[in-house]
């Protein structure tokens, strides 16, 4: 099967070699130095996926229409990467690979003879350097759309995907893209400090500020009317208790990630983007909860901070001390 895979990242890059050493025809688009690397010298993958050197055929943007594609850009920039490439994208099956809220939706408007879905990630991989990218957890992936059960074109490309790239089906995506949006509140202390997601929750007042964070986006969650789907142990009931809980007792919600995350530096992808001087897509993670905050017509005061920080760090390019980051924060978290 022809497979296109936009943007060559480190998501992108897993899904491109796993899709290419499972015998289907794959194509890479990139730009600046990830294209001449990966022309150059193809993908190498490492970690725990295991070893691979892929070739795709790499191109700054699509030439011919696949049989697939799969969306892997920056939430921010799937905008522009979906409709630099629409001549060759409408009309063929989407799937958008993508953190926050919006990433289907934004597809289907530019994409209205498509068919499109979205994929939740729970692996987490470093970008280490262009064309070469180390997998730190290895983990499923999960396919689906709408609010209701997966219906048969989502099983079709569960078929297509799932041995390759461990993909799942799964009820309730859009409660899940929601559930999903907890998890990632881990992006946003690693960008401001430097430190990893592991030293983030292993250090106490840091961890408290995570949990304050999380607990907010599931608060501003159930004010927008959200059902939760079941992703990574967490579930409609098990983050509705957490929504109540005093912080000190919801620690034990980051704690379990940490638990199940092993010891290899996680960096998470905002503070990737950090270190390579890129913008981030904070505005699609905690500032999507300030943003469905604001249409609720309640407040988001932790992750409105957390939001500002990362555009300062952006701004600056320095990492704020964690003192620093206590005292911005200290009122936030009582």
């Amino acid at each position: 099967m022809r497979i296109a895979v936009i943007g060559a990242g480190a998501l992108g890059g897993t899904f491109a070699t796993l899709l290419e050493g499972a015998g289907h025809e794959v194509t890479v688009t990139a730009r600046g130095v990830t294209l001449a690397a990966i022309r150059a010298d193809g993908i190498r993958l490492g970690g725990g996926f295991g070893d691979a050197h892929a070739r795709p055929r790499a191109q700054e943007l699509l030439t011919e229409r696949p049989d697939l594609a799969l969306v892997c850009t920056k939430a921010q920039d799937a905008s522009r990467a979906i409709a630099d490439n629409a001549q060759f994208l409408n009309g063929c099956p989407v799937i958008v690979v993508q953190n926050g809220l919006l990433g289907v939706d934004t597809a289907s408007a530019l994409l209205p003879d498509s068919e499109c879905f979205g994929l939740l990630v729970i692996v987490a991989a470093n970008y280490t350097e262009p064309g070469h990218v180390v997998v730190t957890t290895a983990a499923p992936s999960y396919l689906g759309r709408g609010s209701g059960l997966p219906d048969a074109e989502t099983l079709r490309w569960q078929a297509v995907l799932g041995e390759p790239l461990r993909t799942r089906t799964i009820s309730n995506f859009v409660g899940a893209q929601w559930t999903k949006l907890v998890v990632n509140m881990l992006n946003a202390l690693p960008a401001i400090t430097g430190l990893s997601v592991q030293e983030v929750i292993d250090t106490p007042r840091l961890r408290r500020i995570l949990t304050a964070s999380m607990r907010e986006t599931v608060r501003v969650a159930q004010s927008r009317g959200v059902r939760f789907g079941s992703l990574q142990k967490l579930s409609n009931d098990r983050l509705r208790v957490f929504s109540r809980l005093p912080l000190w007792i919801g620690q034990a919600l980051p704690l379990g990630m940490r638990a199940r995350m092993g010891d290899v530096p996680n960096r998470g992808s905002t503070l990737q983007s950090i270190v390579r001087g890129q913008l981030t897509e904070i505005d699609f993670l905690n500032g999507a909860v300030v943003h469905e905050a604001e249409a609720a017509g309640i407040t988001a005061p932790v992750n409105v901070t957390l939001t500002a920080l990362v555009h300062e760090v952006e701004a600056t390019g320095t990492h704020l001390a964690v003192p620093d980051v206590l005292a911005r924060l200290a009122s936030r978290t009582r």
